[in-house]
């Protein structure tokens, strides 16, 4: 970042400060020098300020952290590119995104991790970090160059939505894994089980003649990769977790003192199979909407915790790509413009508290990933979201920044909007 910026001080006074990894909640001004957090409540001894932000009647949090972002560059930015979904981060009081490895070509080389970074650099929106792939090219049989790549920064390494050959290989991916301290993410799918489905396996998908993927798809994978997880010892992160039985599985294993941590994606707390009853592809998702039931459970597990993390688990597409038979459009669901107004509308139907749901965006999703993020500490990097809890707006495609407008929200009222955000102190995003 140039000096001129990092040396620009900003005080955010009269907001609401809320700092779950500190257990702050209160009403105080926020200083930031040197892109740092210079201080909470008073000025520090010779503070002058550059610039002052008014948040008088908002609330003042860490930048929000994403843990599952698929940004399209490198090898599909005809849908969208780095540079465009950063800007619509920055819209969305998100600071730090998460790529996984399923790029175009894969994140298996340090050469494709730094192409991200230097991309992302230059958009200057957002930080970027990436998984590495677990295997070569995701192949699912000969192990990545694991030292290396998290030599040149990758954060963890998954296999995405790809299969394993076997469980012998995921054993020994897990156990290389472990050997280099990094956290294996979890996309817990028996690919054989879901036998290439795109609903869930129920009444619904019965109904409408769709090929369903069955509970078991899910559960029996979570049953499997905990076994490893503790054969290995290998810390491990459930990603999208969609049913209440895996949720309870996890519970456990976290109970019993396994090292598991698991995330749910917003669409899953809104939507259940009887959303697809019309054939409507934007609801298409792998894994699958599941029963209302299910949906209430995910809500459950975020209240206690089983649940450490939200995040959009953003796929944008083309227009296209929604059109045709519901089995043959593209998956996913364009979430980066809607995470945090979606959280906020737990919060407004009492499924969560606020500090609840700050801190499953934030501090949350930080340390799953590793990173001295998502706090408002002192002398940490001036990651701040500022967002009006009350102010009144409509999902348009105009009002999204994303360049995938592919969401079944579109339409919806939504209470509580972004007007500030900083990225290491530099103003990133502002509404007006």
């Amino acid at each position: 970042m140039p000096a001129d910026l990092r040396q620009h001080r900003i005080r955010i006074s009269g907001g609401r400060v809320i700092d779950p990894a500190n257990k702050v909640d209160a009403i105080q001004d926020i200083y930031v020098a040197n892109g740092k957090i210079a201080a909470l409540g008073s000025a520090p001894d010779g503070f002058t300020t550059d610039e002052e932000i008014d948040a008088g009647n908002q609330v003042v949090c860490p930048g929000l952290i994403d843990v599952c972002a698929r940004l399209r560059e490198p090898g599909q930015e005809h849908k969208t590119t780095i540079a465009s979904e950063s800007r619509a981060a920055a819209s969305g009081g998100i600071t730090t995104l998460c790529c996984p490895p399923d790029t175009s070509p894969v994140i298996d080389t340090p050469a494709v991790t730094e192409f991200i970074r230097l991309r992302a650099e230059a958009a200057g929106k957002a930080r970027i970090v990436t998984l590495a792939a677990l295997t070569q090219g995701l192949n699912g049989e000969q192990l990545s160059e694991m030292a290396a790549l998290k030599k040149s920064g990758c954060v963890g390494v998954s296999n995405a939505m790809r299969p394993l050959l076997n469980p012998l290989v995921q054993r020994r991916a897990l156990e290389y894994a472990a050997t280099f301290d990094l956290t294996v993410f979890l996309y817990p799918n028996d690919h054989w089980l879901a036998n290439n489905g795109c609903a869930h396996e129920g009444r619904v998908a019965t109904r409408l003649g769709l090929p369903g993927i069955p509970e078991a798809a899910e559960t029996a994978a979570v049953a499997r990769d905990l076994a490893l997880v503790e054969q290995t010892g290998v810390r491990a992160h459930f990603c999208r977790l969609t049913t209440g039985r895996a949720v309870q599985m996890v519970a456990r294993a976290q109970y019993d003192g396994a090292p598991v941590t698991a995330d749910v994606a917003t669409p899953y707390l809104y939507l259940s199979e009887v959303d697809i009853s019309d054939f409507d592809s934007q609801c298409h998702l792998l894994p699958p909407l599941r029963t209302v039931e299910d949906r209430q459970r995910l809500r459950d597990a975020l209240q206690t915790g089983t649940l450490s993390a939200i995040c959009s688990d953003h796929q944008p597409h083309e227009a296209d790509a929604k059109l045709g038979p519901f089995p043959s459009t593209e998956p996913g669901i364009s979430g980066l413009d809607s995470l945090l107004p979606m959280g906020l509308q737990l919060v407004n139907e009492q499924a969560i508290a606020l500090p609840d749901l700050i801190h499953r965006l934030t501090a949350g999703p930080a340390n799953i990933l590793g990173l001295p993020y998502g706090t408002l500490s002192l002398g940490a990097s001036a990651d701040i979201c500022i967002f009006d809890p009350e102010m009144p707006w409509q999902l348009t495609t105009a009002s999204m920044q994303s360049r995938g407008h592919n969401t079944p929200f579109l339409g919806r009222e939504f209470k509580g909007r972004v007007t500030h955000t900083l990225l290491d102190g530099n103003r990133v995003y502002s509404l007006s």
